[in-house]
């Protein structure tokens, strides 16, 4: 099944993947593109943690989700529509806390505000785990491994959120997802990518 993947990554990669377990806090459109990546690359669980339902506005960017399942907990049903592989799924219907009793190597943040993100952040240095964050906002987007240092120092004075177009939130989504593979496979430091595609496409890369 990983044939091609073990190609690029080799076969004691693999074999490492198979004994890690990731969280991903969201499931609306970074965690729909990450949960569907992240489902057969070989990963032993991946949790999801959501609270909210599925809305009409949210489908356009979610790309799991249809019309009729409006009213239906979003981690509910992306955890069935992502089970695609051997990988075990297991959803929380629930708002994510540092005190949440979760043990995973890695925890991807699929979220929408600094307080979920300030959360995130203090159960990875509790649980002494890496995690990575990401933003989408216009055509805009930040995506960032945080091991030790302090994200506070980029939690500016939240802003609201004017519009996202899909492709933007795949995008975005795909670079988390490519960071934390690096990460689970010990080939990650702490980064933070600034992408901005108002005009050309233009990345900016800061070394912590």
């Amino acid at each position: 099944m990983f044939r091609r993947q073990i190609q690029l990554i080799g076969k004691e990669n693999q074999e490492l993947l198979r004994e890690k377990s990731v969280l991903i806090v969201g499931c609306g459109g970074l965690g729909n593109s990450l949960g569907m990546i992240l489902s057969c690359i070989g990963l032993k669980k991946i949790v999801l943690i959501d609270f909210d339902e599925i809305e009409i506005h949210n489908i356009h960017r979610q790309f799991q989700f249809q019309q009729n399942y409006i009213g239906q907990k979003k981690a509910e049903v992306l955890a069935k529509k992502i089970k695609r592989c051997e990988t075990e799924i297991e959803f929380i219907n629930d708002k994510f806390n540092e005190k949440l009793d979760i043990k995973v190597d890695l925890v991807f943040d699929a979220s929408d505000n600094f307080k979920t993100r300030k959360e995130i952040d203090k159960f990875a240095k509790k649980h002494k785990i890496p995690w990575i964050y990401a933003s989408v906002d216009e055509f805009v987007g930040q995506v960032g491994v945080f091991e030790t240092s302090c994200f506070d120092m980029f939690a500016l004075k939240e802003q609201e959120t004017k519009g996202q177009i899909p492709p933007m939130v795949s995008l975005i989504a795909s670079i988390e997802a490519m960071l934390g593979i690096k990460k689970l496979i010990g080939k990650q430091k702490e980064i933070l990518y600034f992408v901005d595609f108002n005009e050309e496409l233009e990345i900016k890369k800061f070394n912590f």
